[in-house]
Parts: C-alpha cells; structure tokens; sequence
C-alpha cells in the first residue's frame, strides 16, 4: 500500500484532496502537512507541521513514514504572489525542487504538483487555449508555474521521476475559506448572499474565466494520479476544464436561489491579471490520453453549494 504525504493539506485545495485521499487509502496512509495546524477533519488522521523550504524536515517526514507519493500543493496564489512577490517566487519555485529532488533521491513512486492557468499571458489564445500554445505569464505566480512545468517534464525526462501536474483553472469550493486567487470572488459570492451582505466583486462584468467545482477538481486529480504511466503523455501539465463564465453570470446563478443579493462592482489590481488569462480552454488531451470528464455546470455547482454551505456557518 502506497504512503501518501500531502503537503499544503490545510489549504483550499489540499483540505479536500486529503480528505478524499483518506477515504480511498485509508486514515493512517494519508500523511496530511502544513505549516500551519489543521482546524477541521484533518487533525483526526496523523498529521506534520512542515515547512517545504526546509528540506531537511521534508526528507525526515519522508522517511519517518517511509512515504511513496507526494502531492506537492503549498504555494502562494496570483493575487497574494503580487504583493509578495519575492517570497512567492522563492515558496514556488524551492518548494518544488526539494521534492523533486528527494523523488529523485528516494526514488519515489509519483509525485504530483499542480499548475495553473495562470502560465498563460497577454499573447495565448482567448478561446480555447490549446496544449501547446505561447505562454508569457506576466505574474509571479503564473512565472513560476510555468517554470516549475519545466522542471517537472526535467525530472521525468532525466531522471525517471514520474511527476504529474494538471493546469487548473479557478477553482471553486465551500469548505475552506480562498486564499488569495484572482478567481476567489466566485467562492466569496456564496459567503456573502447567505449572509445577506451586499457583495462587492473585485472583477468587472464580461470577466470571463475558465472555472471548475472543486469536486471535479478533486476527481480530476486522482484519475490523473491511478491513470497507467502509458497514458500520462504529457509531463509538464495538462489543460483542464469544465465551465467559463464571468461575474455576472455567476451573480445570476446565485440570485435564482437568493434572489435579493446586491452587487456592487469595483474592478482592482486582479482585473488586469484576469484579463491576461483565457476565456476558455481546450483540454482535449486530457480527455483522450486519461479520459477526464467533468461533472459539474454552473446552476448544478450553484445548488451543491447551497444544499451544503448553511450548515457550515451557522
């Protein structure tokens, strides 16, 4: 049975990844880490304060627990990486090459780390973004995705590490709070309607961005990670997608359920991030080489949302 360690468990991503992972390998098969102490079901199963720049402590966890799979998630976001800009690059980009590194020393079975689609720029393609296309990230964090794409088709490449990596677009979940993304007002939405706050949206009307429920991306991860290596063709990142929309769109979906939401909107700094990302993505390879499919549109993400958020903050 593979160990799995998961590290960034605590954030938006990594809380529900973990979880997942522990239904399918089991409780104590699933090593959650953070730099920060989990406050929700995480600390139920065994879990690790680690910071990933400090590679010692990585290699120690590793080989306490004899670890054969890492899912690498720690990383500051697009529009936190702007105004910390140095310390991004530096969380990103370390964090990276030391579990590659130890992969590669350790010989671990897989690794997984995701990209974004912030890898893209000014000069891809708006519509259906292909695979292979120009990519000129104009943000710390899209810079050091795609750096860091790089590195991951490296390792394999030269070193036999079998690392694999998803381009995700926003992604968009409930159970954690956002954590500094461009695409974060479309999780704040859901907190403020039911809250009856009125909602101020820091992207302007006609914003479109490829978006994902985080049950897809949850699934799409770990279709990824149990594919057979043959069918894992593309070993920098793969483009992934399920909906597009902008905020005015999302605002229509959630006032079918709170029909009296008020919205203001006062476009910030992320708009010009936003405006430098696709509107829609082709993940054909995706969907052929693994067979990816996705579960969830906009007015379906919507109702799961309201069927389960209530409980959560009462």
């Amino acid at each position: 049975m593979d160990k799995i360690l998961v590290i960034g468990a605590c954030g938006q991503l990594g809380s529900e990844l973990t979880l997942e992972l522990r239904k399918i390998y089991g409780e104590a098969n699933v090593i959650a880490s953070d730099i920060n102490l989990p406050k929700n079901e995480l600390a139920d199963g065994v879990f690790e304060t680690l910071d990933v720049m400090d590679a010692r402590r990585l290699g120690e966890v590793v080989d306490h627990h004899n670890i054969t799979q890492i899912y690498h998630l720690a990383a500051i976001l697009s529009a936190v990486g702007e105004k910390k800009p140095d310390f991004a690059w530096r969380l990103n980009m370390e964090g990276l090459m030391n579990v590659l590194q130890l992969a590669k020393e350790k010989k671990l079975h897989k690794v997984y780390w995701p990209s974004s689609i912030a890898v893209f720029g000014p000069g891809t393609p708006k519509q259906l973004t292909p695979q292979d296309c120009v990519m000129d990230p104009n943000t710390v964090y899209g810079i050091s995705k795609l750096a860091g794409e790089r590195w991951c088709q490296y390792y394999f490449e030269k070193f036999g590490v079998d690392v694999r990596s998803l381009r995700y677009p926003g992604l968009i979940g409930y159970k954690a709070l956002p954590g500094g993304g461009t695409t974060d007002y479309a999780v704040d939405i859901f907190y403020k309607a039911l809250e009856g706050e009125r909602f101020e949206c820091f992207l302007e009307k006609g914003s479109y961005l490829p978006m994902m429920y985080m049950p897809d991306a949850i699934k799409a991860t770990i279709d990824l990670m149990e594919s057979d290596a043959a069918k894992v063709k593309v070993r920098s990142s793969y483009n992934l997608a399920a909906i597009s929309f902008a905020p005015e769109d999302v605002v229509e979906s959630v006032r079918q359920h709170i029909p009296d939401l008020e919205v203001i909107y006062k476009p910030d700094f992320r708009q010009t991030i936003a405006d430098s990302w696709p509107d829609s993505i082709d993940d054909s390879r995706a969907r052929s080489d693994w067979g990816w499919q996705h579960a969830f549109d906009l007015d379906k993400m919507t109702a799961d949302i309201f069927k389960h958020l209530p409980a959560l903050i009462e």
